[in-house]
């Protein structure tokens, strides 16, 4: 088992590796009541194994995918819970991926004006970025994650064992996101942790709980850190997490454009900065085919399929969160990860190339 501490106020533990779920009847036994928030499938897993050593717990089942990030099924799920009886002391448990992260984690934060969340994530995806550091949100139909809150969770419970029942093709696109911080850490003068997913890439593949319990850990423990100094996004630092999104989030809003889940769009995105950057003149060549090569490693997608149009893919860009009006990046250089406005335009040219956008 890994302990990573979280340094905000108050300051919560992480705790990864197998069979973590055991350590939530430790945590929650003395609460009066925990409401488990899931959906079916998950539940049918593994909600015996979370409610061990827990007293009063009752099961909350929202739906599943996208659809059910929605304020109807906060509405929902908040009137369950008051029906139930939790007060302001009990806890809500997030027993699930992204969406049940996202969902339990924004109720808890208006609920009663905040309860108690612990997440306990059994994707890979969650488990190394959304469960941890405190976002959470819900869609309008103008958008994802348009209505939302800081909402740090009480503690995060990483069991790599749930890992063992994702879906092959959703496990690999969570590996999207520890390429990301793979990079982040590589950019930042520490190449250790993208030595492992080149040198250990089979066993990964294989989810061997002893690689999976190091790399969540590791990935989770770069989160911390910029969490600890950014908590609620004010001073910009939180911006590197999400290095090769730009591009990821145009993909993923192309609209007819399916072929990506969000892991994988991220892998693109990779291959797009680190080429842009490189093109720029920002970091060398190496640097920037190292980007390919890693994502590679992991069998991610390293470009797109079809013909997809380069001035529709850059309003998108222009409409990403981090923007102010034209194109804004965060690149590698000189002085580490940092935003960029509007990288010339034979740059922005050559990163369209190296994922196959052609003109």
């Amino acid at each position: 088992m890994r302990r990573i501490t979280v340094r905000v106020d108050p300051p919560y533990d992480i705790l990864v590796g197998p069979h973590a779920l055991r350590e939530l009847g430790r945590l929650l036994g003395s609460r009066r009541r925990v409401a488990i928030v899931s959906q079916a499938a998950v539940a049918e897993h593994y909600v015996t194994r979370a409610r061990v050593g827990l007293g009063n717990s009752e099961l909350f089942v929202i739906g599943d995918g996208e659809p059910a990030k929605t304020l109807g099924t906060v509405e929902r799920l908040g009137r369950e819970l008051a029906s139930w009886g939790l007060l302001r002391d009990d806890v809500i448990v997030a027993l699930g991926g992204g969406v049940v992260g996202d969902v339990a984690g924004f109720t808890a934060a208006v609920y009663y004006r905040g309860v108690d969340v612990v997440q306990v994530p059994t994707t890979l995806l969650a488990q190394i970025d959304a469960a941890v550091g405190g976002k959470t949100g819900v869609n309008l139909p103008e958008g994802k994650n348009l209505v939302g809150a800081f909402h740090q969770p009480a503690a995060v419970v990483a069991d790599v064992d749930t890992l063992t029942t994702v879906a092959v093709r959703e496990y690999r696109a969570g590996l999207g996101e520890v390429a990301k911080y793979a990079l982040i850490s590589l950019l930042s003068g520490d190449d250790s942790l993208s030595h492992v997913l080149e040198e250990d890439a089979d066993r990964i593949r294989m989810r061997d709980p002893g690689v999976l319990t190091d790399l969540v850990a590791r990935c989770v423990e770069l989160k911390a850190e910029v969490v600890a100094r950014d908590p609620e996004e004010r001073t910009g630092l939180r911006a590197i997490l999400n290095y090769g999104h730009t591009f990821a989030h145009a993909l993923e809003a192309y609209a007819g454009y399916d072929d990506l889940l969000h892991g994988e769009a991220v892998g693109v995105g990779l291959v797009f900065a680190g080429a842009l950057a490189a093109a720029a003149g920002r970091v060398d060549a190496a640097t920037g085919e190292r980007h390919r090569v890693i994502v590679a490693a992991l069998d991610l997608p390293t470009g797109v399929r079809g013909d997809l149009d380069r001035p529709k893919l850059i309003e998108l860009m222009r409409r990403d969160k981090k923007a102010k009006g034209g194109l804004t990046f965060v690149l590698p250089g000189p002085a580490g990860l940092e935003r960029v406005e509007d990288p010339p335009r034979r740059a922005l040219e050559r990163a369209f190339e190296a994922v196959g956008v052609e003109s």
